[in-house]
This record gives structure tokens, C-alpha cells and sequence, in this order.
């Protein structure tokens, strides 16, 4: 899952980072209204958190803008803005949840969980695909109800695919969302990636595959799929 982190503060931005990459999820963050404003038109988000008092703009502003292009997604308001009125301003803006600073790790990361499970943002906790299913929040897959050990970026893959079955994934937006912030993988890291999610799908015999689609990116589907792609 893919968060855009629009906090200021240096310090702050990286302890959420490091917390929400700890939680399992990837983060891009961003400190200023522009450059969340620019990410937002370059690439897709599963949720956004945004602090008000920004150094170019206010949130507010921001969060008016992203609704005003009819981009629903999921905004979580982290700001020292405490008053009942700016609460109010903010979940009649379009925020979907507002936590005033200071505030306890653990609660940011209880309440991006609660967010992605809203059936309003067509994000399940719980994803399956003939006899695999994996739990977002446990981050734990099995395979005709045994479990499978996964690593970090293997699940990650997975998870992935499977939010896109029977869509083709482009190699660079899995790039994008398998490595996080700071780090950078080389030429072939999501070939070797997909190679060992593959095999280990299949040693535990796994009713799905992973198509790979030369030069432009993979598509998971069921084992009985009958379209083949070579």
C-alpha cells in the first residue's frame, strides 16, 4: 500500500516513515503543498496524510484542490489545529479523518489501517484468488489454508497483484511501490522479485500465475485462466 506523507516537519515526517514502513507500508514524503500536489498528478496513492500548517500553503487549500480534481483519495489530517471548528472545517472539506498533534504513533497507524478497510475505497484487509488468500493486515499469506512464508518485498509483490488481478502491472510502477523511500534496486531486482514468488507459489501449489509480459510488466490470474500469455 502506497502513502503520500505531506508533513514539514523533517524530524516528524521521519519517525511517521519510519513507523508506517515498519506497518508494512510504502511512503513518499513530500514537505511543502507543491510537491504533494505534484505527486498526486504523477502517480496513483492508496492514502494521503497531510499536515495543515505547510510553508507554502495551507492544508486546507491543498485538501480543497484534491477534491476539486474529484480525487478520492483517502486524506487523514495530522495537525496541531485542535479547535472543534477546524474539525469541522476539515471532514466537511472532504477529510475522511483528523488526529491532532501530539498524538501516539500507534494511533496514526490504527487509523491508516482503518481507512484502506473502508468498502467506500474498495480496499479490502482480506484479497483471494482461487485458492490463495492474503490478509493486508497481517500481512500473512496462505495457500489452501496453509500458511506461506513470504519475505517483506514478496509479500509486498503479491499484494500488488493481487489488488490488480487479471490487470497488467507496469514493471515501473511495482519499482515504485516495492521500494521505498531511499532506497533503489538494481537492473534486475524485480525480475529476480517475481522469479521468487513464483517459485515459491508453486512449491506450494498455488492455483494462480504470474504472466510476464516482456519489457512492459505482469498480470496475476487463476491457474484455470484461459488466455495464455507467453
Amino acid at each position: 500500500m502506497r502513502i503520500l506523507l505531506v508533513e514539514d516537519n523533517e524530524k516528524l515526517s521521519g519517525l511517521l516513515c519510519g513507523e508506517l514502513q515498519k506497518a508494512g507500508f510504502n511512503i513518499e514524503p513530500t514537505f511543502c503543498a507543491d510537491e504533494a500536489l505534484s505527486a498526486l498528478k504523477t502517480a496513483s496513492y492508496d492514502l494521503m496524510i497531510l499536515d495543515l500548517g505547510l510553508p507554502d500553503q495551507d492544508g486546507m487549500e491543498v485538501l480543497n484542490e484534491v477534491r476539486a480534481e474529484k480525487n478520492a483519495v483517502p486524506i487523514l489530517i495530522l495537525t496541531a489545529r485542535d479547535s472543534l471548528d477546524q474539525k469541522i472545517k476539515g471532514l466537511n472539506a472532504g477529510a475522511d479523518d483528523y488526529l491532532t498533534k501530539p498524538f501516539a504513533m500507534e494511533e496514526v497507524v490504527a487509523r491508516v489501517h482503518a481507512l484502506l478497510r473502508r468498502p467506500a475505497q474498495a480496499h479490502s484487509t482480506t484479497l483471494s484468488l482461487e485458492n490463495v488468500i492474503y490478509d493486508s493486515h497481517s500481512r500473512q499469506t496462505e495457500v489452501g489454508g496453509q500458511i506461506v512464508k513470504l519475505t517483506k518485498r514478496e509479500t509486498s509483490l503479491l499484494e500488488i497483484l493481487l489488488r490488480s488481478t487479471g490487470r497488467v502491472v507496469p514493471k515501473e510502477d511495482i519499482e515504485m511501490q516495492i521500494y521505498g523511500y531511499g532506497e533503489d534496486g538494481s537492473a534486475n531486482s524485480i525480475e529476480v522479485l517475481v522469479h521468487r514468488l513464483k517459485k515459491k507459489l508453486q512449491m506450494a501449489q498455488a492455483w494462480i500465475e504470474i504472466h510476464t509480459l516482456r519489457g512492459i510488466g505482469y498480470m496475476l490470474v487463476g491457474a484455470g485462466h484461459e488466455k495464455r500469455i507467453e
